[in-house]
């Protein structure tokens, strides 16, 4: 029980399921001290959830006479479609942790026919993406920096470097982007000046502030990061010529492998690559024609490659008829 959020969801679970709970024995289930459990009662009631907490010797909480929760009304295209949703977020590695036990909890209130068609499916659906092991932040630096971006309030944030190094930085945030198992936030950077990405996970905190901004009209969070982190300093510069059109490459190059322009007989890739050997995989991989023009020892890479491919192949002759 990582995270406030799922701490608050159980507090209410357990006062719905007894008539009243004392504090002392909620911050036991919930394995924080009394005054976190004033806190997260404070928290419920701010959701239109109302809390009675009753104050003495033999005091508590316990929810209002009368108050339910409304129940989780799904026909059988909306339960597909939200363990469909969850199964994938778990793949992606979309806040996996998180996105398997709401699927245990959805799971519990399907009627029990439909839960067990949804059950069959969730056993023998197959994925052909492979699964990721992502680094998930926590939900409240999340919430907080899309509730700034949605309300375009500046945020200072507390922010920890590749180094170890920590900063604060007040952020215009301009969007947020999952890319490749990792959560980012990218926006006006007042320290820099610049418009810049940030790893949530790095984020150590966010205190909400109360200048308001306008996003700009050409801002793309998207764009943005996956040419950030083509951006990164690698150990070899590369240039190669592909010789394909352009636009057909765009639909195959994900704009986080490297930049790509027209040239004369085809399209210039620059990227970066700390692995010649990997990168002379990843230009076999894309099945066509292609001029090296910088570093000349990529050429070496592929040779070697192709060298090794050769060696790999065994020849099955067949034996000869007689005659």
């Amino acid at each position: 029980m990582s995270h406030p959020t799922t701490r608050v969801l159980t507090m209410l679970e357990l006062l719905q399921a007894h008539h009243r709970m004392g504090g002392a024995d909620l911050a036991e289930r919930l394995g924080v001290d009394e005054r976190t459990v004033r806190r997260y009662a404070r928290r419920l009631d701010e959701l239109g959830i109302p809390v009675i907490a009753e104050r003495g010797r033999y005091g508590g909480y316990r929810l209002m006479p009368g108050f339910k929760l409304p129940p989780l009304m799904l026909n059988d295209d909306e339960a597909t479609a939200t363990v469909l949703g969850l199964l994938a977020a778990r793949r992606l590695g979309l806040a996996a942790t998180a996105a398997e036990a709401a699927l245990a909890k959805v799971s519990r209130v399907l009627p029990t026919a439909l839960g067990e068609r949804v059950e069959a499916l969730r056993e023998t659906l197959g994925f052909t993406l492979a699964e990721r092991q992502a680094v998930t932040p926590d939900a409240d630096k999340v919430l907080g920096l899309a509730a700034a971006v949605r309300g375009r309030r500046r945020v200072m944030l507390r922010y920890r470097s590749h180094q170890g190094a920590e900063t604060e930085r007040e952020l215009d945030a301009y969007g947020i982007v999952f890319h490749s198992g990792r959560w980012y936030v990218t926006g006006h950077d007042h320290r820099s000046a610049e418009t810049r990405t940030f790893r949530v996970d790095r984020v150590l905190a966010v205190t909400p502030g109360t200048a308001t901004y306008e996003i700009p009209s050409d801002a793309d969070p998207v764009q943005h990061v996956t040419r950030s982190l083509a951006n990164v300093p690698y150990t070899h510069q590369v240039e190669v010529v592909l010789h394909a059109p352009l636009e057909e490459l765009r639909r195959r190059i994900p704009p986080s492998m490297g930049q790509l322009s027209a040239v004369e007989g085809g399209t210039l890739l620059q990227t970066r690559a700390d692995s010649l050997d990997g990168m002379a995989v990843m230009l076999a991989g894309l099945g066509g024609r292609f001029t090296v023009r910088e570093p000349r020892e990529l050429e070496d890479a592929v040779r070697r490659l192709a060298a090794t491919l050769l060696e790999s192949v065994t020849t099955t002759t067949s034996p000869a008829s007689p005659a």
